[in-house]
């Protein structure tokens, strides 16, 4: 029996500053069936493998694009795949479902993002399934969610050499320069660590791709200057995907604000490059637990995070190389993009 599998999702480009860790996820489904047909807004020509096809929707108005949505879609139903998996956009989900569940094919939602919607819960309700990081990563409760991971591909995200010494401490964060990010804190945090002494650097990279993200861009920018910050702190634009291992591997930790119920994959691939990790979002709790140090903080508390760095500065390159070791161990158990392919198709089956 042939295992076919649609897969949904706005944009195929390992290039893309926010949806590029969509491909690995595509390859990773493709190793495990025999067809993957990829229906997109775009696609980047050869960035899939060979038992892929893609088929564009994308038109210039928003009826446009539904009318083409649904259209390839029911070319592609004539022959009856294995499942579909909606990524991340619940609308997907929506407009697949009137088409797919009268035919009985499985339609599972991919979601992790705190923000609840009407649209979502129209998602929720048309899917079979929803597959997510973890039952608190779906802001919805629902006996539908199942929490199967992050996909992160390992191979990308290789282990930082060990010995690295430096006379500073680099601290690190990647993400959209977003409220829900919680950058605030972390650079008020990175002032009372440097008046208690310490040499540290933080290095922020991410897109503001709205009017609302580059407003609190500008906002970070003076708070920087009133802290008297511009020699320690950098808060730079988007770096490639291909980049990011390499601003992993010069940190000596990322620190992850982010809003509870969205965990963002940043932390997971940190933790693949072996390095350490200090989050607020309760979602890392297990992630994060039993280690040398605590690395958890409380969200809006700058003091807590500072005193999380200070202590995490303070142990031995050795230590720290220990703790990342561990955290790519439990990233390779739980978060791989392979152990995400499996389980989706798990999922879509059961």
């Amino acid at each position: 029996m042939v295992r076919r599998l649609i897969f949904i999702t706005q944009q195929v480009d390992p290039g893309h500053p926010a949806l590029a860790a969509t491909v690995p996820k595509v390859r990773a489904l493709a190793e495990l069936v025999d067809e993957v047909v990829v229906l997109a807004d775009r696609v980047l020509p050869g960035t899939l493998p060979d038992n892929c096809r893609s088929v564009s929707f994308a038109s210039r108005m928003k009826a446009g694009r539904g009318a083409k949505f649904e259209a390839a879609l029911a070319r592609e139903l004539r022959s009856r795949p294995t499942a579909i998996v909606a990524h991340m956009c619940p609308i997907y989900a929506v407009l697949a479902a009137p088409l797919a569940r009268p035919l009985g094919v499985p339609l599972v939602l991919w979601f992790t993002h705190w923000k609840r919607t009407r649209t979502l819960e129209a998602a929720e309700k048309a899917a079979t399934a929803v597959a997510s990081v973890d039952e608190r990563s779906f802001p919805i409760g629902s006996p539908k969610v199942v929490a199967i991971g992050h996909g992160i591909d390992l191979d990308e995200f290789p282990c930082r050499p060990e010995g690295q010494r430096a006379n500073d401490f680099r601290v690190a964060s990647l993400g959209r320069y977003s409220r829900a990010k919680g950058l605030e804190t972390i650079v008020r945090a990175v002032s009372l660590s440097v008046q208690q002494g310490l040499d540290i650097r933080l290095e922020v990279h991410g897109p503001a791709l709205s009017a609302a993200e580059r407003e609190h861009k500008g906002e970070l920018e003076r708070l920087v200057r009133e802290l008297g910050l511009d020699a320690r702190v950098r808060l730079d634009p988007a770096v490639l995907r291909s980049e990011v291992p390499e601003v992993l591997h010069r940190a000596d930790c990322l620190v992850n604000n982010m809003e509870a119920g969205a965990p963002d994959k940043i932390v997971y691939e940190a933790g693949a490059s072996c390095l350490p990790v200090i989050a607020s979002n309760p979602v890392f709790d297990e992630f994060l637990d039993e280690l040398l140090v605590r690395l958890q903080f409380a969200r809006d508390d700058p003091a807590q995070l500072a005193g999380r760095i200070e202590r995490l500065a303070a142990v031995q390159p050795a230590q720290r190389a220990a703790i990342g070791r561990v955290l790519r161990e439990r990233v390779a158990a739980g978060h791989s993009v392979r152990h995400w392919a499996e389980r989706i198709l798990e999922v879509a089956q059961r």
